[in-house]
Formats: C-alpha cells, structure tokens, sequence
C-alpha cells in the first residue's frame, strides 16, 4: 500500500514537471503578442474626418500633401506649411487671387508636382505621391475621388472641406482636426475664435436697423468657375448675409451663383451695385454693346457702384470674404461701420490668417475696394 502511494505521488509529480515545461514558452508568447500590438498602437491613431471615414494614421506626422479645393489653404492657415512635401500645378505659379499662395508660392514653386488641381474631382498624380510618401494626404476631393486616392496610393487620406461661406462650421471642424493632427490647436482655435468673433461682430453693427430701412443691393460679376459678366451673382451672398443685407437676388428663393437675366435686374433696380474689379473687362464690353441698359439703373445714375474682390478662386479665401462684408456693410451702413477703415482691416485679416498684410499688393494688381464707373 505504502509502495502504490509513493508511485502515484511520483506519477502526479512528473505530470506537474511536464505542465510546467509546457506552460512556460505559451505565457511567454502571450505576453510578447500584447507588448507588439501596444507598440504598433502608440506609433498609430484612428480619426474621424469630414467624410465620417475612420482613417488610421501615424501619431506623429512629419510629412504631408494636399489635394483638391482648399486643402493646402486650411494647411496655410494652420501655418504647417512646412510638412508639405508635394504641390498640384495649379498652386505652383503664384497668383495674388490666392493669398495662401502668393505668400508661399516661394514654397510651393520648388516642391515635386503631385496632381492637377483645380477642383473637386480626381486629378491627382499617384505614382508621384506614391514615390515621396508622405505620412498623411489631406484631402477636399469628393468622396468618390477621395476613396480612389486612398486606394491608389495606399496611403492615409485625411478628409477636409468647407462650403462657400467664411462662416462654415465645417471650416471650424476641418482646422480643429488638422490642429488635432499636426499640433497645432492653438493655432486653429486662434482662427476659429477669430472667425466666430467677426462672425458675431458684423451681425451685431446691424441687427437693430429695420429691413425697411436697409438699402437693395445687387452683386455682379462675380466669379464662379471662371469670370462672367453683369449677370453673374450669387443669392444668399456670404458677405450680404453676414450683415444682413437686402439682396435683391434672394428673391429668387436659389442659393448659390447663378446667371441671371439682365431684364431682373433692371426690375429690381438695386440702390447699390458691387462688381468684383477683376472682371470688370467683360462688364464694359457689355456696357460698349448696350450702355442704355446700365444708364437706366438708378445704382449707376447715382454713383452708388462699388467693387467686391472676388474671394472665390480654388475656393473661398476665407479672409478676404470676410474683408468683402466689412466693406459691404461700411459702403451700406456707413454709420454703423464708421470706425472700420477698410484698408488696415483688410490687412489685419490677411496678417492674421497669411502671415502678411498684402492690401497694397493687391491694389497694385488692380484689387482694391472703391468705386467703379462702368464703361471706363
């Protein structure tokens, strides 16, 4: 009996041996496969962009490129201009009707070409992202090119947008995820406080005039995929809307640019015009053909024609649209606006969002605030 007891006692001791041999390199392995994981999720973060996409992404990133309509202005704005590694065509030779560019182009001009530009749609090059690897894209294409993009390039495609306002919240969404992203949240709170504070500011100068007592207006020749004459306009106008101006356009219930019939506009007779300066070639070709037409509208017999900068190019240039209401709101309301002097104010806007005052520049390009005569 003593002899089973000790046999078994040895049998239950080796099993024990055995497990512990075994047991051994499996909690080895176990501990190392957790280690790895955590390691590969401290160098990565997951983000959801404009599009609602969850997209995985380096914690820190060193490098970037941008593709489509405002992209690489928000990146500007943002002052993390120098993570760009790549440019589209369209933002490598400067033009003053981009502030963004006309004050980075020195940049941008000697960067490798990564796409077309110039829209929403696809025109990226992939092969040539796909040979600078960037660590992140930032993208305003579409959905559907955007998807394409990532797809191609195999790359992490962050998602950014906004519409045509300056007051956009997903203007505010998009700089709150690339401050997020590139550490730079001060910075885009700085703009996003800025823009809210103008925002609140404009409308407050002239909520207590009545609508009766506001003057109509009508913005022409405004700029939307490419120049147009005396009949391009805008309803629901961002600069009008911010200071609640009486668009004579928005009678039309559309939203957005449009073409309209010269004949409205003789119809409504606005007291005053605005025209953007940069394509007032094509209204005076229109006033040569048919200078009754113009003669007949009360805005020119009176004097009451101003310009309004186009801020529409690749985009809203978010600064200048603003600059566009404080000149609105001084030419209309002139006595709530009387202490805006719309030079330094302009220039505190694009020192603020581009670094650089460049009004005098932009006069010397033939885009200034002021009166027009139609037909000079």
């Amino acid at each position: 009996m003593f002899k089973k007891a000790i046999t078994i006692l040895m049998a239950l001791c080796l099993l024990a041996g055995c497990a512990g041999c075994t047991s051994a390199p499996a909690s080895s392995t176990a501990s190392d496969a957790p280690q790895t994981d955590a390691a590969a999720q401290a160098d990565t973060v997951t983000i959801t962009d404009l599009y609602g996409r969850q997209v995985t992404l380096p914690r820190e990133i060193k490098s970037i490129v941008c593709t489509g309509a405002g992209a690489l202005r928000m990146i500007c704005y943002a002052q993390a201009q120098d993570l760009v590694i790549g440019a589209e065509d369209s933002d490598k030779t400067q033009t003053i009707k981009r502030g963004y560019n006309y004050v980075n182009n020195a940049i941008f001009k000697e960067l490798p070409s990564i796409g077309k530009g110039g829209g929403r749609g696809y025109t990226a090059y992939e092969e040539e992202i796909i040979s600078l690897q960037p660590d992140v894209i930032f993208s305003a294409y579409n959905s559907e090119a955007l998807e394409e993009l990532a797809s191609k390039t195999g790359i992490p495609v962050v998602a950014i947008t906004y519409d045509t306002g300056m007051f956009d919240e997903k203007l505010f969404q998009s700089l709150e995820l690339i401050g997020q992203l590139l550490d730079k949240q001060e910075r885009c709170t700085q703009l996003i406080d800025a823009l809210k504070d103008a925002q609140q500011d404009l409308s407050a100068r002239t909520q207590d005039i009545a609508d009766a007592d506001k003057p109509t207006a009508y913005s022409g020749a405004v700029t939307f995929s490419g120049g147009h004459g005396f009949e391009g306009t805008y309803a629901n106008f961002p600069p009008f809307t911010a200071i609640g101006a009486k668009n004579v356009v928005d009678e039309t219930g559309q939203d957005g640019s449009l073409q309209i019939d010269l004949e409205k506009v003789l119809v409504w007779d606005p007291e005053v015009i605005f025209l953007d300066p940069g394509n007032m070639d094509l209204v005076n070709e229109q006033y040569d053909k048919n200078p009754t037409y113009f003669q007949s509208l009360q805005a020119v017999k009176n004097g009451e024609v101003y310009s309004m900068i186009s801020y529409n190019n690749y985009t809203t240039n978010v600064e200048l649209a603003v600059a566009d209401a404080y000149y609105a709101g001084k030419v209309m309301f002139p006595e709530q606006f009387a202490d805006i002097d719309i030079e330094k104010k302009a220039d505190e806007l694009f020192e603020l969002f581009l670094g650089k005052p460049i009004y005098s520049d932009m006069q010397a390009a033939g885009l200034s605030f002021g009166k027009i005569t139609i037909g000079e």
